[in-house]
């Protein structure tokens, strides 16, 4: 069921014992981390502060693995997931662990190369992401210009050749079927992170790339920075709160309130 969020709950009537009970962060990055496209410094700081909290954070991101592989190892995170539930890297190891296994990588990569020549076909317009060559779980192209029908069309042939889709205010993504963000967390918060309950976790995104993060089956706690009610519509999860602010600043603004409830 869609849930209308034209008056959506903002992060500000949280009470503060739900929010004292955080203890992992688990966020997007484009869009929910940056602003603009960039890291503020006030974001690095915030950062900082949660760590000192010892307050966990992991980006979730739909970035390439090869992307993703610096970032976790220059941010002052837990870890970082890449290709939007595919890999996990965790802060202080080199290794990716494979959330989505491939037992066959240069078939596999072959496969989503056919799977976007076919999109093509029907969308000539659309233009394969540089980041490609970093990628092994998924397959991008650039979202801009692509109408709200038309993605919803792309998704559905995606469907039909038995593969996944999904799409961020970045890139559209050609992925295995199940693969999401959600899948990838539960994953990691059963073999890494086993001592965290459902209440001590925070989800937050800003597209419907991060729509599984808000699923409140699995996370009864999550927000959506403000940009999040551009695709109010198009997601059939929606966020248990929304901030003020937008983009990486909204990101601040919830971790003010958790760190200000400790």
């Amino acid at each position: 069921m869609y849930r209308d969020l034209t008056n959506p709950r903002q992060l500000s009537q949280a009470t503060s014992p739900c929010l004292s009970k955080i203890r992992l962060v688990a966020t997007d990055m484009d869009g929910t981390l940056t602003n603009n496209g960039k890291f503020s410094a006030a974001l690095l700081q915030t950062l900082e502060d949660l760590a000192a909290a010892s307050i966990q954070v992991i980006i979730i991101t739909g970035r390439s693995a090869g992307w993703v592989s610096g970032l976790s190892s220059l941010m002052p995170v837990a870890g970082a997931v890449a290709e939007n539930g595919g890999l996990f890297y965790l802060s202080g190891k080199e290794e990716a662990v494979a959330l989505t296994p491939i037992p066959d990588l240069v078939e596999h990569r072959r496969h989503l190369a056919w799977v976007f020549e076919q999109l093509k076909i029907k969308f000539p317009q659309i233009q394969e992401s540089a980041d490609n060559r970093f990628r092994i779980t998924d397959w991008t192209f650039d979202v801009a210009a692509l109408s709200a029908d038309e993605l919803q069309t792309l998704g559905n042939l995606c469907q039909q050749m038995g593969w996944g889709f999904t799409y961020s205010n970045v890139q559209c993504h050609i992925k295995p079927q199940g693969q999401d963000k959600a899948g990838g967390l539960l994953q990691i918060l059963q073999e890494y992170l086993p001592n965290y309950s459902p209440e001590q976790i925070v989800t937050v995104g800003d597209s419907p790339n991060d729509e599984s993060l808000f699923n409140q089956r699995y996370f009864p706690v999550s927000v959506g920075v403000a940009n999040v009610l551009k695709y109010a519509d198009q997601l059939q999860y929606q966020p248990t709160y929304i901030t003020a602010a937008a983009e990486g600043a909204g990101f601040c603004e919830l971790s003010t309130y958790i760190l200000n409830s400790l």
